[in-house]
């Protein structure tokens, strides 16, 4: 039976990625998409998202009380990757406070939604030893919430960009969750690139002679490439675009060696629609997109939330196995690798 109406909070919520992704979904589900309450203290992200979506978020989240938030069926943001070596020896709830992520475990605590869709950077998983994250599922199984975690990359849902992210879904109540698997064919550089790009954006004759010279005797391609300079200098080129990065260098990434991507290449690499509207600078757009989140990948995690909580019916790709549930928490249904069981069981 699937919902009429979806309430969600966009919580860090940036130019809106991730409300983009879940009012896709809500339209492919015929499903009323309602956001109650968006935050960022960005100010050119506000701008930006209020251009596209008709209303302005909310500043900085931690002078916001939870009781002043609206009743929601979801919970979803992008909670900025601190450093959270800050936090305490292991006592879960009380180790989080000071970090953006107790806004929204006060949050999740106060108002309770059927499920949370939360997206943070892929070192998250590994930082502190893997610590951090423990301490993180603990705080959400003390919430009373059924959580798992996975890193899926945005190359498996078609955009051309390699964006690792990790992603931590919940629910209140156990549910029959199943992770999308990807495998979606990756839409060519060909189709994001514009032509006659103003000289704005094109590098300097040193920059791209020095470029040059370096891929001088290595792999050539008959296609469009996105060449990538990593932190010791070496340069790569491939098919599709490494990771957009807000506080990369302007020369971090060039099309065909030669120049820097303008703004609407930046939001297609993203995953954004053309209609989504470029209203800052290039330089805030940049710091934008770099923050942002590929869309098809966010969909197709919103797809699977929606279709486990009964808002949608969408067909599952792969059947569920109640036999392989020895995870962190046991109520999700899905294959786990044993390495990622014991590390998080840590």
């Amino acid at each position: 039976m699937s919902a009429s109406r979806v309430k969600f909070i966009d919580l860090f919520c940036g130019i809106g990625g991730i409300r983009v992704a879940i009012e896709q979904v809500c339209a492919a589900n015929k499903i009323a998409p309602a956001c109650v309450f968006s935050s960022d203290i960005d100010a050119d992200a506000q701008r930006a998202y209020a251009a596209n979506f008709g209303e302005t978020p909310q500043g900085d989240i931690t002078k916001i009380d939870a009781a002043d938030i609206p009743n929601h069926d979801l919970l979803v943001g992008g909670f900025p990757c601190q450093p959270f070596s800050i936090c305490g020896d292991g006592k879960g709830f009380e180790d989080m406070r000071g970090t953006l992520f107790f806004d929204i475990v006060r949050i999740l605590q106060a108002r309770q939604p059927s499920a949370f869709i939360l997206e943070n950077v892929k070192q998250l998983r590994g930082h502190d030893g893997g610590k951090t994250l423990a301490r993180i599922m603990q705080t959400l199984r003390e919430l009373g919430y059924h959580a798992d975690y996975r890193v899926l990359n945005a190359l498996d849902f078609g955009v051309p960009q390699k964006r690792e992210r990790i992603f931590i879904v919940g629910f209140r109540d156990p549910k029959k969750f199943i992770w999308p698997q990807g495998g979606v064919t990756m839409q060519p550089l060909a189709e994001i690139l514009e032509h006659d790009v103003p000289d704005f954006y094109v590098a300097s004759d040193k920059i791209r002679a020095a470029r040059l010279a370096s891929r001088s005797s290595k792999q050539q391609h008959n296609e469009p490439t996105i060449w990538h300079e990593n932190k010791s200098g070496n340069i790569s080129a491939y098919p599709y675009s490494c990771a957009l990065r807000a506080g990369a260098s302007y020369n971090y990434l060039l099309v065909n060696g030669e120049r820097r991507l303008t703004e609407r290449e930046m939001l297609r690499l993203q995953g954004f629609p053309d209609t989504y509207q470029v209203v800052c600078g290039y330089q805030a757009t940049r710091k934008q997109a770099g923050n942002s989140v590929a869309v098809p990948c966010v969909a197709a995690v919103v797809r699977e939330v929606f279709a486990a909580m009964g808002w949608s019916d969408a067909p599952k790709k792969s059947p569920v196995n109640l036999e392989v549930t020895q995870q962190y928490t046991l109520a999700l249904a899905q294959q786990m690798p044993r390495y990622q069981i014991e590390e998080v069981a840590k």
